[in-house]
Protein backbone atom coordinates (compact mmCIF):
# COMPACT_ATOMS: atom_id res chain seq x y z
CA UNK A 1 0.00 0.00 0.00
CA UNK A 2 1.24 3.27 -0.56
CA UNK A 3 -0.99 5.57 1.65
CA UNK A 4 -0.81 4.95 5.24
CA UNK A 5 -4.39 6.20 6.23
CA UNK A 6 -7.70 5.30 4.58
CA UNK A 7 -9.95 8.10 5.14
CA UNK A 8 -13.84 7.83 4.35
CA UNK A 9 -16.42 10.47 4.12
CA UNK A 10 -19.62 9.24 5.79
CA UNK A 11 -22.77 9.94 4.18
CA UNK A 12 -23.22 8.26 0.59
CA UNK A 13 -20.33 6.50 1.03
CA UNK A 14 -21.00 4.22 3.68
CA UNK A 15 -24.02 4.74 4.78
CA UNK A 16 -26.48 4.93 2.21
CA UNK A 17 -28.16 7.90 4.12
CA UNK A 18 -27.82 10.66 0.97
CA UNK A 19 -31.09 9.65 -0.65
CA UNK A 20 -33.10 9.79 2.20
CA UNK A 21 -31.33 13.29 3.56
CA UNK A 22 -32.22 14.88 0.34
CA UNK A 23 -35.52 13.30 -0.22
CA UNK A 24 -36.56 15.42 3.34
CA UNK A 25 -34.58 18.13 2.60
CA UNK A 26 -36.26 19.03 -1.04
CA UNK A 27 -39.70 18.26 0.92
CA UNK A 28 -38.15 20.55 3.89
CA UNK A 29 -37.31 23.38 1.61
CA UNK A 30 -40.57 22.88 -0.47
CA UNK A 31 -42.28 23.66 2.60
CA UNK A 32 -41.14 26.36 3.33
CA UNK A 33 -41.71 28.23 0.14
CA UNK A 34 -38.45 27.45 -1.79
CA UNK A 35 -39.90 24.78 -4.07
CA UNK A 36 -36.86 21.85 -4.19
CA UNK A 37 -37.03 18.44 -6.61
CA UNK A 38 -34.73 15.88 -5.53
CA UNK A 39 -32.20 16.10 -8.28
CA UNK A 40 -32.18 19.55 -7.23
CA UNK A 41 -31.34 18.53 -4.01
CA UNK A 42 -28.53 16.69 -5.00
CA UNK A 43 -27.33 19.00 -7.14
CA UNK A 44 -26.91 22.31 -4.50
CA UNK A 45 -26.52 20.48 -1.05
CA UNK A 46 -24.76 17.13 -1.59
CA UNK A 47 -21.96 17.44 0.49
CA UNK A 48 -23.04 20.72 2.43
CA UNK A 49 -23.78 20.58 5.46
CA UNK A 50 -27.43 21.44 7.14
CA UNK A 51 -26.01 24.56 8.47
CA UNK A 52 -24.80 25.56 4.89
CA UNK A 53 -28.06 25.38 3.22
CA UNK A 54 -28.65 28.55 4.75
CA UNK A 55 -26.27 30.13 2.59
CA UNK A 56 -27.49 28.59 -0.83
CA UNK A 57 -30.57 29.71 -0.53
CA UNK A 58 -29.81 32.83 0.63
CA UNK A 59 -27.59 32.69 -2.96
CA UNK A 60 -30.25 30.91 -5.06
CA UNK A 61 -33.24 32.46 -3.62
CA UNK A 62 -32.73 35.70 -1.88
CA UNK A 63 -34.50 34.09 0.71
CA UNK A 64 -34.01 33.44 4.83
CA UNK A 65 -34.52 30.13 6.56
CA UNK A 66 -35.72 29.97 10.03
CA UNK A 67 -33.63 30.03 12.79
CA UNK A 68 -34.61 26.59 13.80
CA UNK A 69 -34.01 25.46 10.70
CA UNK A 70 -31.21 23.16 11.12
CA UNK A 71 -32.40 21.46 14.09
CA UNK A 72 -36.15 20.50 12.47
CA UNK A 73 -34.68 19.05 9.47
CA UNK A 74 -32.43 16.92 11.67
CA UNK A 75 -34.96 15.86 13.21
CA UNK A 76 -36.73 15.18 10.18
CA UNK A 77 -33.87 13.28 9.22
CA UNK A 78 -33.08 11.29 11.85
CA UNK A 79 -36.95 10.13 12.19
CA UNK A 80 -36.06 8.54 8.54
CA UNK A 81 -32.87 7.28 9.34
CA UNK A 82 -34.10 5.19 12.42
CA UNK A 83 -37.30 3.79 9.76
CA UNK A 84 -35.09 2.92 6.76
CA UNK A 85 -30.90 3.66 6.76
CA UNK A 86 -28.69 1.06 6.06
CA UNK A 87 -24.96 0.46 5.00
CA UNK A 88 -23.72 0.99 1.42
CA UNK A 89 -23.34 -1.93 -0.39
CA UNK A 90 -20.09 -3.81 0.08
CA UNK A 91 -19.42 -1.39 3.43
CA UNK A 92 -19.26 -3.69 5.45
CA UNK A 93 -16.64 -5.90 3.92
CA UNK A 94 -14.23 -3.31 2.82
CA UNK A 95 -13.72 -2.51 6.57
CA UNK A 96 -12.99 -5.84 7.21
CA UNK A 97 -10.88 -6.52 4.19
CA UNK A 98 -8.92 -3.22 5.23
CA UNK A 99 -8.61 -4.58 8.48
CA UNK A 100 -7.52 -7.79 7.62
CA UNK A 101 -4.80 -6.13 5.34
CA UNK A 102 -3.56 -3.69 8.62
CA UNK A 103 -4.35 -1.04 6.79
CA UNK A 104 -5.30 1.95 8.96
CA UNK A 105 -8.80 3.72 8.30
CA UNK A 106 -10.48 6.43 9.54
CA UNK A 107 -14.13 8.75 8.52
CA UNK A 108 -14.43 12.46 8.27
CA UNK A 109 -17.63 13.92 7.80
CA UNK A 110 -19.04 17.32 7.71
CA UNK A 111 -21.93 16.29 9.57
CA UNK A 112 -22.57 16.77 13.34
CA UNK A 113 -21.58 14.07 15.92
CA UNK A 114 -25.06 13.06 16.43
CA UNK A 115 -25.78 12.78 12.90
CA UNK A 116 -22.70 10.60 12.50
CA UNK A 117 -23.59 8.36 15.58
CA UNK A 118 -27.31 7.37 14.82
CA UNK A 119 -25.93 6.79 11.12
CA UNK A 120 -23.06 4.54 12.45
CA UNK A 121 -25.47 2.86 15.09
CA UNK A 122 -28.69 2.28 12.84
CA UNK A 123 -26.51 0.81 10.03
CA UNK A 124 -24.07 -1.63 12.28
CA UNK A 125 -20.98 -0.08 11.03
CA UNK A 126 -20.23 1.05 14.52
CA UNK A 127 -18.42 -2.15 15.59
CA UNK A 128 -16.04 -1.05 12.66
CA UNK A 129 -14.50 1.94 14.29
CA UNK A 130 -12.57 2.74 17.52
CA UNK A 131 -13.97 6.20 19.16
CA UNK A 132 -10.91 8.12 18.18
CA UNK A 133 -11.09 7.07 14.32
CA UNK A 134 -14.18 9.30 13.85
CA UNK A 135 -13.55 12.51 13.34
CA UNK A 136 -16.87 15.23 12.96
CA UNK A 137 -16.78 19.57 11.96
CA UNK A 138 -17.66 19.71 14.98
CA UNK A 139 -14.52 18.73 16.70
CA UNK A 140 -12.71 21.61 14.55
CA UNK A 141 -15.01 24.35 15.69
CA UNK A 142 -17.73 23.76 12.68
CA UNK A 143 -15.72 23.96 9.77
CA UNK A 144 -16.52 21.51 7.40
CA UNK A 145 -15.86 21.03 3.36
CA UNK A 146 -14.43 22.47 1.29
CA UNK A 147 -12.19 23.73 3.46
CA UNK A 148 -9.42 21.20 4.12
CA UNK A 149 -9.30 21.10 8.12
CA UNK A 150 -11.40 18.42 8.79
CA UNK A 151 -9.31 15.75 6.64
CA UNK A 152 -5.97 17.65 7.93
CA UNK A 153 -7.30 17.49 11.64
CA UNK A 154 -7.37 13.53 10.95
CA UNK A 155 -4.14 12.84 9.11
CA UNK A 156 -2.46 14.80 12.37
CA UNK A 157 -4.62 12.15 14.71
CA UNK A 158 -2.97 9.77 13.17
CA UNK A 159 0.36 10.93 12.93
CA UNK A 160 0.61 10.57 9.13
CA UNK A 161 1.66 13.07 6.25
CA UNK A 162 -1.22 14.22 4.64
CA UNK A 163 0.68 13.26 1.29
CA UNK A 164 0.58 9.60 2.56
CA UNK A 165 -3.50 9.19 2.69
CA UNK A 166 -6.43 8.12 -0.05
CA UNK A 167 -9.67 9.93 0.81
CA UNK A 168 -13.21 8.12 -0.38
CA UNK A 169 -15.72 11.11 -1.57
CA UNK A 170 -18.46 11.05 -3.33
CA UNK A 171 -19.29 14.71 -3.42
CA UNK A 172 -17.55 17.80 -5.27
CA UNK A 173 -16.83 19.46 -2.15
CA UNK A 174 -15.40 16.75 -0.49
CA UNK A 175 -13.08 15.95 -3.34
CA UNK A 176 -11.60 19.77 -2.96
CA UNK A 177 -11.33 19.12 0.56
CA UNK A 178 -9.09 16.24 -0.06
CA UNK A 179 -7.22 18.08 -2.37
CA UNK A 180 -6.80 21.27 -0.80
CA UNK A 181 -5.37 19.16 2.05
CA UNK A 182 -2.76 17.60 -0.46
CA UNK A 183 -4.51 13.64 -0.64
CA UNK A 184 -5.22 11.82 -3.34
CA UNK A 185 -8.86 11.14 -3.64
CA UNK A 186 -10.88 8.41 -4.94
CA UNK A 187 -14.13 9.91 -6.09
CA UNK A 188 -16.89 7.33 -5.55
CA UNK A 189 -19.94 7.62 -8.62
CA UNK A 190 -22.46 6.14 -6.76
CA UNK A 191 -24.61 9.05 -6.80
CA UNK A 192 -22.58 11.86 -8.11
CA UNK A 193 -21.82 12.43 -12.20
CA UNK A 194 -17.89 11.16 -12.48
CA UNK A 195 -17.52 13.76 -14.74
CA UNK A 196 -18.33 16.52 -11.40
CA UNK A 197 -15.94 14.79 -9.17
CA UNK A 198 -13.31 14.72 -11.70
CA UNK A 199 -13.90 18.94 -12.00
CA UNK A 200 -13.10 19.42 -8.41
CA UNK A 201 -9.78 17.12 -8.36
CA UNK A 202 -10.38 13.13 -7.69
CA UNK A 203 -7.42 11.17 -8.73
CA UNK A 204 -9.45 8.63 -9.73
CA UNK A 205 -13.05 6.48 -9.64
CA UNK A 206 -14.52 3.85 -8.20
CA UNK A 207 -17.98 2.90 -9.01
CA UNK A 208 -18.32 0.00 -6.37
CA UNK A 209 -16.72 0.08 -2.82
CA UNK A 210 -14.97 -3.59 -3.65
CA UNK A 211 -13.30 -1.43 -5.72
CA UNK A 212 -11.27 0.32 -3.60
CA UNK A 213 -8.64 -2.46 -2.36
CA UNK A 214 -7.71 -2.14 -5.91
CA UNK A 215 -6.20 1.17 -5.54
CA UNK A 216 -4.50 0.44 -2.42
Amino acid sequence: MSQKLMIFDNDGVLVDSEPIAHRVLAGYLTELGYPTTLEESFHYFLGNAARNVHRVIADRYGGRLPEDFTARYHERVFAAFRQGLTASPGAADLLDELRRCGIPYCLASSSDRAWIDLALDRTGLRAHFRPEAVFSAQDIGGVGKPAPDLFLHAAASFGVDPRDCLVLEDSPNGVLAARAAGMDVLGYTALTPAERLLTAGATNLISKLSEVIDHQ
